[in-house]
């Protein structure tokens, strides 16, 4: 596999530290999901399989303070000042839809964080086209010339988001289907200067950076999707925006934590999407011991 992405996120670490990591990945850098950088605990890599963490010269890396700020200057193309508004939400996406995932001592304003006064760790997690993620699930996508709104459902860490980016691309490119997708944290398609960094199709039309909810509403009111796309129903507003795209008679694809169905119907937030028979299948995804994942479809009965 190409290891070009994994390469894009060990650029953005301090240059000895850069050099440990890629010299501590071994020859398969591709297995690793994120990079995680721990003020006084050091760097370590993550797989399915666990942490592991990167020594130089047979020690762990000493991590400062000052070396995440670093990253995220490198991140940041040194507008760390401009990149302040995704930064309070907890993160900052980079080219490539790579996602840094931020932690520390934040500043509160009118109920609201305005700022981190202190970071006390990051997280790299490393984007990564995986086309054959669709592949199993491709011919099934379609109930005669209809595409049923299908909720995708795993653990975090799975691959929800992999596969959501596989399937809207599948779903514009092979059916011609033309799809909005809602990119809040634009980790899907990875806007850049306007062109998807992230392969999600010719007929897929992409809103970067605007909360979910209200992103839905205007793609919705703009650009006539025949599915309406975005990652992670997480709060009411989310659900009540995919309740009315459902109501207009737009298709929804999106993404939601959790190991099971049964699981999910007992959150109250999901009780009432479900009880209100939005989705009509679910796509479970699992991960084995040896870190492979599995893709089922199932009928949601409500």
């Amino acid at each position: 596999m190409d290891d070009r992405a994994f390469a894009a996120c060990a650029a953005v670490l301090p240059r000895e530290m850069r050099t440990a990591l890629l010299a501590g990945a071994g020859d398969r850098p591709e297995r690793w999901e994120e990079i995680r950088l721990r003020v006084g605990r050091g760097l370590t890599v993550l797989a399915g399989s666990g942490e592991r963490p990167i020594l130089l010269a047979g020690s762990p890396i000493s991590v400062t303070t000052q070396d995440l700020r670093t990253v995220l200057e490198l991140a940041t193309q040194c507008s760390y000042q401009s990149a302040a508004e995704q930064l309070k939400r907890g993160f900052y996406t980079m080219k490539g839809g790579h996602r840094i995932g931020v932690t520390g001592t934040v500043s509160v304003r009118d109920g609201q964080v305005s700022a981190f006064r202190e970071l006390s760790s990051l997280t790299i997690r490393v984007a990564r086209r995986v086309p054959a993620a669709a592949q199993t699930l491709e011919d099934e996508l379609l109930e005669g010339d209809a595409f049923p709104s299908t909720l995708i459902l795993s653990v975090p860490g799975a691959g929800k988001t992999t596969l959501l980016r596989e399937l809207i691309r599948s779903l514009s490119d092979r059916y011609g289907r033309r799809i909005a997708l809602a990119d809040e944290r634009g980790e899907v398609a990875a806007l850049w200067k306007g062109t998807p960094q992230l392969e999600v199709g010719r007929h897929t039309d992409v809103l970067d950076g605007c909360p979910k909810a209200e992103g839905m509403m205007m793609l919705l009111r703009s650009m006539n999707p025949q599915i309406l796309a975005a990652d992670e129903i997480t709060a009411p507003e989310d659900v009540k925006a995919v309740s009315m795209a459902a109501n207009c008679g737009v298709s929804v694809l999106a993404t939601a934590h959790g190991g099971t169905v049964e699981e999910l119907s007992q959150r109250p937030l999901y009780q009432l999407l479900l009880s209100q028979r939005v989705f009509r299948r679910v796509i479970l995804i699992r991960r084995d011991k040896g870190d492979r994942r599995t893709y089922a479809m199932e009928a949601l009965s409500c």
